[in-house]
């Protein structure tokens, strides 16, 4: 073969390449094919870029995902497309005993549900720990900010090579889900209401999406370690649900209104003033008065059947 630089790219052998890793992941294809050149790739990213980009996503939304990225290794493609990808492959298993990162991000991708922007974000939430892998005296391993960093190498590769060009809802969720892959799984029963409902806000409208993320994040081969980690995450989706349907509430009567009867029936602080108000909520559940009105409104029915209310004349 010649060398890379003497021969003409052929970006026709990058799309060749791509459709075998699409015969590998969607129908389990099982021949082989010659591996383009990284000029090919670009060759190809220069005419062809939406439609690398659709076999990219065709790959990764197929029953055998796994396999497809197999071959996008095979092919060349993630070195010459996807190299902050390809750095994962072989890293870990070895010297300091922490899981094959390429071997997880495989089986993130293949657990994940098939929604496109899930799956995008489950092959490149964990780019960032090949640059922030720290070992401990004590020989344990730590990826410190790899979230973080793993957000920034995104926006740099979206810069080398825009897959998502005009995309920006779904480059943003993405992004987003590498940024807080992590929140989930930092959960514990101890959290206070306060803690969930500030968490839901952080996550906003993606929240579901980052608990489908942290679900398929879970790659443990303990079975009791998986089954406490998945539970783990059903108790926060739960308590999210449980805070979010308490805030969604709206109180019968203003707040205030105690006062309000005070002041204008000349009642001190007893238990009457309560009873008034049970009363009036009573009569709010029955449909008879309108909730949330103001409390002149609520005072001007009270004050119209003076004596249904018990209140002195």
């Amino acid at each position: 073969m010649q060398p890379e630089s003497s021969v003409a790219p052929k970006p026709e052998r990058a799309m060749v390449a791509l459709e075998w890793a699409i015969g590998h992941a969607e129908r389990g294809d099982t021949t082989t094919c010659d591996a383009a050149t990284p000029a090919d790739f670009r060759a190809a990213a220069g005419v062809y870029l939406p439609d690398m980009r659709a076999r990219f996503d065709r790959v990764l939304m197929a029953p055998d995902a796994e396999a497809g990225l197999d071959a996008l290794l095979v092919s060349g493609a993630l070195t010459a497309m996807l190299p902050e990808v390809e750095a994962m492959v072989g890293f870990g298993d070895g010297e300091w005993r922490h899981k094959d990162v390429w071997k997880h991000t495989k089986q993130v991708v293949r657990q994940a549900v098939p929604r496109l922007e899930i799956r995008w974000a489950a092959l490149l939430h964990d780019i960032g720990k090949v640059k922030t892998r720290s070992i401990s005296p004590d020989g344990e391993v730590h990826f410190f900010g790899h979230a973080e960093v793993g957000a920034r190498m995104f926006d740099k590769m979206n810069r080398r090579i825009p897959l998502f060009v005009k995309e920006d809802a779904l480059f943003s969720t993405v992004r987003f889900l590498i940024l807080h892959h992590l929140r989930a799984s930092q959960y514990d029963a101890t959290w206070t209401d306060s803690a969930v409902r500030r968490f839901a806000k952080e996550m906003g409208p993606l929240l579901d999406d980052v608990l489908c993320l942290s679900r398929a994040d879970i790659t443990t081969k303990r079975p009791e370690k998986k089954k406490k980690g998945l539970r783990q995450i059903s108790e926060l989706a739960d308590r999210v649900r449980t805070v979010q349907e308490a805030d969604s509430v709206v109180p019968p009567l203003p707040s205030g209104i105690g006062d309000a009867f005070m002041k204008a029936f000349a009642l001190p602080p007893s238990r009457l003033v309560g009873e008034v108000k049970r009363a009036l909520e009573l009569a709010v559940e029955s449909g008879e008065i309108a909730p949330g009105l103001t409390s002149e409104e609520y005072v001007a029915f009270v004050g119209a059947q003076r004596d249904r209310f018990n209140i002195p004349k």
